[in-house]
This record gives C-alpha cells, sequence and structure tokens, in this order.
C-alpha cells in the first residue's frame, strides 16, 4: 500500500527492447544459393563445352539431341542465377534496399544476357555463332561484376560473411569487369584471366554458404533496426 497513489502501487515496466531472434528461413535460403552458384557453374560450363562442340563440328543436323541438351542446360543457368538474386533481395533489404534491388537487377541481367547468347548459338551458325555467343557472355558477365562490388562492399560492412572473404569478391568482381571489358574492346583471353580471381571467390562463397551461411548476428541486427 502507498498512501501517495492512493493505496495501490503501481506496476514497474521494464523498457528494455525484446530479444530478436534470427529468421530460421536465412540458414535454409544462404543453402540453396550456394547450391545454385555451383549448379550454375555446371550447367553452363557443360552445356557450354557440348553446344559450342556441336557447333564447331558442322554437323548439328546429326546432333540435335545432343545439341539441344547443351541449350538448355545453358538456360537453365540463367534461371539459376536470377534466382540468386531473387532469394538474396529479402536477406539484403533489411541492410540496405537499393543494394539488394540493384543485386536483383544484375542476376536479371546476367540470366538475360546470357539467355540472347543461347538464342544466337541457336539462330546463327559456325564462328558467327559463337562469336556472338562470346559478346553477350562478356556484357553478361560485365554486368555482374559492376552490380557485385556494390553487393561485396554490402557483405563486408555488415558481416553476413568474414570480411576477407567480401574482400576477396570486391576484388574479384572488380577483375571480372576488367577482364571482360578488355575482351569486348578485342583483347583476347583477357575474360578468362579475369574471371579467374572471381570465379575462385564465388566458388569459396558457395562453398561457405552451404557449410557455415550467413552471420546470425549480423541477422539479428538487421531486424533490429528495422
Amino acid at each position: 500500500m502507498d498512501r501517495l497513489t492512493g493505496g495501490i502501487t503501481a506496476p514497474h515496466h521494464t523498457t528494455s527492447p525484446p530479444v530478436v531472434r534470427p529468421d530460421s528461413s536465412v540458414p535454409r535460403t544462404a543453402r540453396i544459393v550456394g547450391v545454385l552458384f555451383l549448379a550454375g557453374y555446371l550447367a553452363y560450363g557443360v552445356g557450354s563445352l557440348i553446344t559450342q562442340g556441336v557447333v564447331d563440328s558442322a554437323d548439328r543436323s546429326g546432333s540435335t539431341a545432343l545439341f539441344a541438351t547443351g541449350a538448355t542446360l545453358m538456360l537453365l543457368n540463367s534461371a539459376f542465377v536470377i534466382s540468386i538474386g531473387v532469394l538474396m533481395f529479402p536477406i539484403l533489404r533489411p541492410h540496405n534496399k537499393a543494394i539488394a534491388a540493384g543485386y536483383l537487377g544484375t542476376r536479371i541481367f546476367e540470366g538475360v544476357v546470357l539467355a540472347i547468347g543461347v538464342v544466337s548459338l541457336i539462330v546463327l551458325t559456325g564462328s558467327d555463332a559463337i562469336d556472338a555467343n562470346a559478346v553477350f557472355y562478356s556484357l553478361a558477365e560485365a554486368g555482374l561484376g559492376i552490380g557485385s562490388l556494390f553487393f561485396c562492399a554490402l557483405l563486408f560492412r555488415t558481416g553476413l560473411v568474414p570480411r576477407w572473404l567480401a574482400g576477396w569478391g570486391f576484388i574479384g568482381y572488380a577483375c571480372f569487369v576488367g577482364g571482360n571489358l578488355l575482351e569486348l574492346f578485342g583483347v583476347a583471353g583477357a575474360g578468362v584471366v579475369g574471371a579467374i580471381p572471381g570465379g575462385l571467390f564465388e566458388l569459396m562463397f558457395a562453398i561457405w554458404l552451404i557449410v557455415r551461411g550467413f552471420a546470425s548476428t549480423a541477422t539479428v541486427r538487421s531486424h533490429s533496426s528495422t
């Protein structure tokens, strides 16, 4: 009893913020994204070898099924890379909406331009088909590199993955951009050389997501800020 409050003691209310737990879907999404990175490498690599081999042989009519299989694998890669952007969007959005939307747009651009390259292999013949696909591939990878620079900068700032990995990705994608732009301007082999550090990053990034996922503390911090 309290005379100042009329005999009734007012209950005490705590002002501490509620505990925010990580979204349980994030680890599953991370593993799926990692698998899609690896599946994209496999699908496009095998598909490209098959289709370009058939085009080089100049006997496409006798290898229709084989060519169709290769082209389908390359188109499947486009679906994979777009799916990566879609799945990453809700993970990146709490940290930076503009970069999340930009990375989604980057992946859509990459997938569409790579698919146009596959169409060129279907429509054109001989060296014209291979050259056109190479141009679209370099354009797609240069666009991927530019958009992914912001993606890796966000990873570095938020700690979603270790900073050494995010920094490696930033350098790798910068090499992607430089190598593929040089390739577009006629420097043969520059795209392949420039793709080495970025390609190794994507392989390591995929394995990291499958095994370790994103840092839970970064996930909690992003939900708390929103």
